[in-house]
């Protein structure tokens, strides 16, 4: 049995941070021989201010409003996978979810038996991040496996 991951979730946005993320997935799923699974989570369902058209609220502008949403999601995580790819590693399965990004994440590691979620951090300041919470510090709670947070080298220095 190898110490190494067999399977690598990377859960990207493509933020700066994310970015980040995706060159050190790569450079681990190869390195490891592991297969690299990619995620990107979208919204539910859009904010019904986003749908709003004139005042006016309709459900099919609603509709539409959520297709956008989808159809953004699909594309960042599209992208995501061509940067893979052009880095020199190989995309085993991408995943497109909609919901909450901390609880999909973790959903999807557990559905593939991931052996490591690699993702990036915005590096929120502390007074946010208690009001809001973090991505990265919900899935590092709550994951089955262990979590790479992969930071900008300014965020690192200060740790």
């Amino acid at each position: 049995m190898s110490i190494f991951p067999t399977r690598i979730l990377l859960a990207t946005d493509s933020s700066e941070e994310a970015e980040l993320a995706l060159s050190t997935a790569i450079d681990l799923a190869n390195a490891t021989s592991s297969q690299l699974h990619v995620v990107t989570v979208g919204p539910w369902n859009p904010d019904p201010a986003y749908a709003l058209h004139e005042a006016s609220f309709h459900w099919e502008t609603y509709e539409q409003a959520s297709e956008a949403i989808r159809k953004e999601a699909q594309e960042i995580l599209d992208n995501q996978v061509r940067k893979i790819e052009d880095g020199g590693g190989t995309v085993q399965q991408a995943h497109l979810r909609r919901g909450r990004k901390d609880q999909e994440i973790i959903r999807v590691a557990e559905e593939i038996g991931a052996g490591l979620i690699v993702m990036g951090s915005r590096g929120m300041g502390g007074v946010r991040r208690a009001l809001m919470g973090s991505v990265s510090d919900s899935v590092i709670r709550h994951a089955h496996c262990p979590v790479l947070v992969v930071r900008k080298e300014k965020q690192q220095a200060a740790l």
